[in-house]
């Protein structure tokens, strides 16, 4: 691990009728490609039980892929950048934490630009205190 975010807690998008979410971005190196990464992170999440069974529903963990190098890749079974990032303040706000100069492949733009152009008023993102 090279960085860490601090952890926020957040209410959930989509279906909203489950517990708040704790996130946090994590930098890691790694020389494995993308795909075998995917593969890894979904192994672990597998092992810490997590059951895919409502979309967007209640889970125990869930570990994104979110960026890799600068690669914009779109396959079945993963996009880069992650393809919603650009939209959640809980993604976000952890993610320029650790690297607020990062610049977004798609948007060319840095994370902290996309960061000030969301509406505040939407996602409510919170320091964990627990």
């Amino acid at each position: 691990m090279i960085k860490q975010s601090q952890t926020y807690e957040t209410a959930p998008v989509g279906l909203e009728n489950q517990p708040d979410f704790l996130n946090r971005v994590i930098e890691v190196e790694s020389e494995r490609t993308p795909c075998a990464l995917l593969t890894l992170l979904q192994d672990v999440e597998r092992r810490l039980g997590r059951e895919r069974e409502v979309p967007n529903g209640p889970r125990s963990v869930d570990l994104d892929l979110l960026l890799f190098h600068d690669w914009i890749q779109r396959t079945y079974t993963l996009s880069l950048p992650h393809p919603r990032m650009h939209e959640r303040r809980f993604v976000l706000i952890p993610l320029v934490e650790i690297a607020p100069d990062l610049r977004c492949p798609r948007l060319q733009r840095t994370y902290r630009e996309v960061l000030a152009d969301i509406d505040s008023s939407g996602q409510e993102v919170e320091l964990y205190r627990g």
